[in-house]
């Protein structure tokens, strides 16, 4: 089925649902503190302000999903190869897109658009940190005829216009037969990297949460539960340890089960097929998406495996592609959780051509340990000291909690120094590094944009210092190293950048 988008259209009219309810979604995200103590506090309120106000507020909400629905249009100049966007209500914007930038269109479902039957289309370039372009509710058949529109610039610069509907419906009648599924993670192995990874991101997390709620409790309430003195007669002070240490297996399961449920609803069913000389990805139980990652667009490609995983055989892949800002990689990566070595080697000889070697190894200075230790041990024991006679008084045992953290630090600032390591090999440079997580990060030479190096003069006698990679997914970063060696390759990578001719944009 050809499509034309030469003419401006607007998306399905259940779009207006769909921009309601994420609308509505926000409101409720950011006012959900209000919600919960308006709902302990029910009986007390006046029920026809409160109903009034609520049906007041969805009744402005679906006023601006309509406006925004009709203001939202989209079309392809084929004169110009540009993809044009307008919206707004008050304020109109028209974001126009070169079709030649385009980098990655992804088709996505969320649990809102599965249920009105929609999807949403997302336009990524290399020019920014965010979605170009967001489509929120077109049909399936429309979402992938608009991909191949955009996308077909790519594939074919110099096709002639007249030829560009035929072109669509081969592609769509190839795509059946192209996209092989060769990779599929199973179940158990979402279940293996879903116990035994993320657990500082997702304990961190969780403890925002309580430490929110118990902040709107007391702004509301006026009463502080952490500081609450029928709490405090009831428990003993003799007994304090051992309820500390229950609340931190019961805060360690929390966090194992929400990392667990996290790591199945977005990665449930992932499937990689081969389509031509791309992959497909395509994974999530409630909210799906469908993506497409070139070998030529990767920047950087990292493989996490911490020691339980390696007894389980499961490893992380992150895939690191253009993207606007070096603190943005981390979110536009893609990530492909729960691979062994086999599934591993495939996609790296798929983006590679070959299985990435290690080479020649540069290691660290043993003062990058050292100054490690000074910063997270040396430094805080200091101001420990100044002010341990105030604590004491509170906290009889902090002495005790010192020389755990004090030991938990010297380790994993330990195994940090063990596992940071800069590989150099005739096609590839991997950066090593991680303490209980090791991560090898790998680029090619041809990918680096900038290289910068730094040397303090109290270095020099001693021949170390640091070294920078700058690429367009993100930097690579060795420090306190052998400098006459990382000399020795800087020429090397300027040449390999000035001579490729690859295209990675």
């Amino acid at each position: 089925m050809n499509q034309d988008f030469n003419q401006p259209q607007r998306q399905s009219i259940v779009g207006i649902l769909v921009m309601f309810a994420y609308s509505f979604q926000g409101y409720a995200k950011a006012f959900w503190p209000l919600l919960v103590i308006w709902l302990f506090k029910f009986n007390e309120i006046n029920k026809i302000y409160f109903f009034g106000g609520i049906l007041l507020v969805l009744g402005g909400i679906g006023i601006i999903s309509y406006l925004k629905y009709l203001n939202f249009t989209f079309y392809i100049d084929q004169e110009n190869d540009e993809f044009i966007i307008t919206e707004g209500i008050f304020n109109k914007t028209k974001t126009t897109i070169q079709l030649d930038k385009i980098q990655q269109v992804n088709i996505n479902q969320s649990l809102i658009q599965r249920l009105v039957g929609v999807y949403e289309l997302a336009v990524d370039t290399a020019g920014s940190n965010k979605k170009e372009a967001d489509i929120k509710a077109i049909s399936h058949d429309l979402a992938l005829s608009l991909k191949a529109h955009l996308l077909l610039n790519e594939r074919k610069k110099t096709i002639d216009n007249n030829e560009i509907g035929s072109s669509i419906d081969v592609l769509n009648e190839r795509k059946i037969v192209e996209e092989t599924h060769f990779i599929k993670i199973s179940f158990l192995s979402l279940l293996k990297i879903g116990i035994t990874s993320n657990y500082v991101k997702s304990f961190f997390i969780i403890l925002a949460f309580f430490i929110s709620l118990f902040d709107h409790i007391k702004q509301f309430t006026g009463r502080d539960i952490l500081h609450d003195e029928k709490i405090e007669n009831y428990v003993d002070k003799s007994h304090i340890f051992r309820i500390l240490l229950l609340l931190f297996i019961i805060f360690f399961t929390i966090v194992i089960i929400v990392n667990l449920v996290k790591t199945i609803f977005k990665y449930f069913d992932y499937k990689i097929a081969r389509q031509k000389g791309s992959l497909l990805l395509s994974y999530g139980l409630l909210n799906t998406k469908s993506t497409i990652l070139k070998p030529e667009k990767v920047q950087v490609t990292s493989i996490t495996q911490n020691f339980f995983q390696k007894k389980m055989n499961v490893l992380g892949l992150k895939i690191s592609q253009a993207t606007g800002g070096e603190n943005e990689d981390h979110k536009l990566a893609i990530e492909i959780p729960g691979c062994n070595d086999f599934e591993k080697d495939e996609i790296l000889k798929l983006i590679f051509q070959m299985i990435p070697e290690k080479g020649i190894m540069l290691k660290p200075n043993f003062r990058k340990l050292g100054f490690s230790l000074f910063l997270s041990i040396g430094l805080p024991l200091i101001a420990y000291y100044f002010v341990r006679n105030l604590i004491m008084d509170q906290f009889p045992m902090m002495d005790y909690f010192v020389s755990f953290f004090v030991v938990f630090i010297a380790v994993i600032q330990f195994f940090l120094f063990k596992n940071n390591r800069l590989y150099i090999h005739d096609n590839f440079i991997i950066l090593q590094s991680g303490a209980w997580d090791v991560t090898n990060r790998i680029i090619k030479p041809s990918k680096i944009q900038a290289i910068t190096t730094s040397q303090l003069f109290w270095h020099k006698n001693i021949n170390i210092g640091s070294l920078t990679l700058h690429t367009a997914g993100g930097n690579i970063s060795f420090q306190l190293g052998n400098f006459a060696a990382i000399k020795q390759y800087i020429n090397l990578w300027l040449y390999r950048m000035e001579t490729s001719d690859s295209n990675w944009m």
